[in-house]
């Protein structure tokens, strides 16, 4: 088979062409990256350190050719993608750190002389499977934990997103079988799934249910992160024009195609009129970009038709545009009717429904029935408010007056019910879940 990736904002413009290996060429792939991970573990922590610093530098010094590239393969803003770069390099030495970090600690014996010691060791090789939403950051961000504690990784990234993961393996530059791009789709996910010592997913919930069932056969540790229905509630002491501006960003930032973009908008109470509003205008201005795919398109103007035949108001957009590509209007709906997907479906795209709650514990149970609970954002004045939502929240992360996406790289990245699988990602928690804790008992001889 072939891969084919096209630029969303100009569908006539073919990014790449690759043949893809196939579940035979995965599994070698894998059995490589087994052979290499030996000497890359046993090489030591300066080494492992130096060559994910030297990875950092490197993606440092091509800045601007990955910034161009993630433009013109997912259709990310330059801005956007400019950030996503630095993170990405930043990311890196975060992690080159790591290998320096305890990998264990030291007890007392219960009765007697001798030692007892935890000691973490890497699983082997890991089965990294990543969107194209962000096509540098999220390989690396599953990839630099994983090296850094010892394993080698294979990769296998979306289609729409093989120019860029294929460019980001060659200039990291790690030796030979320790970081392995396989191109491909659910046959080589699926391989890589069924051989990997530990596998890492980021994808839709119906893919990420079938990787968890195959990895729970297996009795191998995975993680999955899968999609993301999240809520931003706004008080009525809120600052309106400042709410709407944060949530404009976090409905129609990259269209909406970010696991943490908000989805439901809650007003309580008499913030309900002027958010409505000011929320509508603001996303009516909002200049936004192509989405993936003409599927994606496809799905987005049907959701908002349906939702108007069940009798929705569509506040703003909802309606393919005059951008480049795959555009969307950015869209703001009232009144959908109750049972649409709307309301218990991730859409990716930007598109939001605004909600009604009468009061704080209302506003709360709305945001908690969502079963995608990823991220949450709250906007008020009253620090008692704000602590009383982050408390009750089932959100995964909670963000106050600010946007519901944005990640700290160094802390733990996770959501709650189908959001996520597993243990979390990101900061030192990522170090452990790419790691087995082993309990060594060191006696001496009778």
């Amino acid at each position: 088979m072939t891969v084919i990736s096209r630029n969303p904002a100009d569908p006539a413009d073919l990014v790449i062409t690759v043949d893809t290996p196939g579940a035979d060429g995965t599994r070698a792939a894998v059995e490589r990256a087994r052979a290499a991970q030996g000497a890359w573990y046993a090489s030591g922590a300066a080494a492992r350190s130096a060559a994910l610093t030297r990875a950092a530098d490197a993606v440092e010094a091509h800045a601007d050719e990955l910034t161009a590239l993630a433009v013109r393969e997912v259709g990310k803003p330059a801005g956007e993608a400019r950030g996503e770069v630095a993170r990405t390099a930043a990311i890196l030495r975060y992690y080159a750190q790591a290998p320096y970090a305890p990998a264990g600690a030291v007890h007392d014996t219960a009765a007697g002389p001798g030692l007892l010691l935890t000691r973490r060791r890497p699983y082997g090789v890991a089965g990294l499977i990543t969107p194209w939403n962000f096509p540098l950051a999220i390989p690396v961000w599953k990839a630099a934990p994983a090296l850094a504690a010892g394993n080698t990784a294979v990769l296998k990234p979306a289609p729409e997103a093989t120019a860029c993961a294929l460019r980001l393996a060659e200039l990291l530059g790690l030796p030979e079988g320790v970081l392995t791009v396989v191109p491909g789709g659910a046959e080589e996910g699926a391989a890589l799934v069924d051989t990997a010592d530990v596998v890492s997913f980021t994808g839709s919930t119906a893919v990420g249910r079938a990787v968890i069932a195959a990895t729970a056969a297996r009795g191998i540790p995975a993680q999955a992160e899968l999609g993301g229905l999240n809520a931003a509630l706004v008080l009525p002491d809120a600052d309106i024009e400042q709410a709407a501006d944060h949530l404009a960003a976090a409905i129609a930032g990259y269209a909406g195609q970010k696991c943490t973009a908000t989805s439901l908008v809650i007003a309580v109470g008499a913030a309900y009129e002027p958010l409505r509003e000011a929320l509508a205008k603001r996303l009516a201005a909002e200049v936004c970009g192509p989405v993936i795919g003409e599927a994606a398109l496809d799905r987005l103007t049907t959701a908002v038709d349906t939702a108007r035949a069940g009798g929705a108001s569509v506040l703003t957009g909802g309606h393919r545009s005059d951008g480049p590509g795959w555009s969307f209007a950015p869209a703001l709906l009232a009144e959908v009717p109750a049972g649409h997907p709307l309301l218990g479906e991730e859409f990716f795209g930007p598109l939001a429904v605004l909600l009604p709650a009468a009061d704080l514990d209302e506003a709360i149970a709305i945001a908690n029935s969502s079963r995608h609970s990823l991220a949450a954002s709250v906007h008020t004045r009253a620090l008692d408010t704000a602590l009383a939502a982050a408390d009750r929240l089932a959100a995964g992360m909670i963000r106050i007056n600010a946007p519901s996406t944005g990640v700290d790289f160094h802390l733990p990245f996770g959501g709650t019910g189908s959001a996520s699988y597993g243990e979390r990602e990101q900061g030192t928690a990522a170090l452990e879940f790419y790691t087995a804790s082993r309990t060594v008992s060191l006696l001496p001889p009778a």
